[in-house]
């Protein structure tokens, strides 16, 4: 099945996002959107839900605000066994107090794939859901293992972080027909992800979950893999990457408001450049 030449991929990233945040509430702005498909991972898929939905700054309030809030990250109850990232928290506040808006969904007709992990074996699905399951396929892309325990259920199987078995969706779109590319990245261009740390206790935490043990322990293979992907890609795939500067230092869970700001004024800066990239690159080539 191909689903069009054009595709725009959006890494996660947790708090290191709101750049992809600031990237697309620059394309709403300068009503930007020349794409086929779309595919988004964890955070940069929730960037993506709000893109598609016209709602621009929706996302910013919840780096800003909610993801800042004790109520969400709290290590002594990781430490006592619960959730470190309380995610149900999160959506539950999120939706009553920002929504989403289902109408402006229901009318798009490009697909959007939501990158997710199976739980029981750590295999990647790209789920198309209907908007009035969106919200929860965007959980379940967020749930990243050992920070959020359980996963998250779906039509009766269990999911996590799509980030697990596939950060960079960038393949996945080259098998459905993208031959025009855009990879909106949370990391610096040279940034590699290293081998697991901790490998021991990792295989601790993740004791009741032990499909997901390898999974986890190798997602650098993965990731470093997509990278060469974009940096050599197949014969006839244009893959352009918009990346945070070299000295980009954010920290994944960062709750400090104003290096957050000083982020997504960077994404909106760096927007502006991708439309620029891409109409010189597709449009005019």
């Amino acid at each position: 099945m191909s689903v069009g030449p054009n595709a725009l991929v959006v890494e996660g990233g947790a708090m290191r996002s709101i750049v992809s945040c600031g990237i697309l509430d620059s394309f709403l702005a300068k009503q930007f959107s020349p794409f086929d498909s779309f595919w988004g991972v964890s955070a940069g898929a929730n960037n993506l839900v709000a893109y598609l939905a016209n709602m621009p700054e929706r996302n910013l309030k919840v780096y800003l605000d909610y993801s800042c809030r004790k109520q969400f990250i709290k290590p002594s109850r990781f430490v006592r066994g619960g959730d470190l990232m309380d995610l149900d928290w999160m959506w539950e506040i999120s939706l009553r107090e920002l929504g989403l808006d289902l109408d402006v969904l229901s009318e798009e007709k490009r697909p959007l794939f939501i990158t997710v992990t199976r739980q029981s074996d750590g295999q990647a699905q790209y789920l198309t859901p209907d908007p009035k399951d969106i919200a929860q396929v965007m959980k379940a892309s967020s749930a990243l293992p050992i920070l959020y325990r359980n996963g998250v259920e779906l039509d009766g199987v269990r999911y996590v972080d799509g980030g697990v078995a596939d950060a960079l969706p960038i393949q996945a779109a080259i098998e459905q027909g993208a031959k025009n590319i855009m990879v909106l990245r949370s990391r610096p261009a040279s940034y590699r992800k290293p081998k697991a740390k901790w490998r021991g206790l990792t295989r601790r935490l993740l004791r009741e979950t032990p499909g997901l043990v390898e999974p986890m322990l190798t997602r650098d293979v993965r990731y470093n893999q997509a990278l060469s992907l974009i940096a050599h890609p197949p014969q006839g795939i244009n893959i352009m990457q918009f990346c945070p500067p070299e000295d980009f230092k954010l920290k994944r869970l960062s709750r400090d408001s104003e290096p957050l700001k000083r982020a997504y004024q960077l994404g909106v800066e760096m927007g502006e450049q991708a439309i620029e990239t891409w109409n010189r690159q597709v449009v005019f080539k």
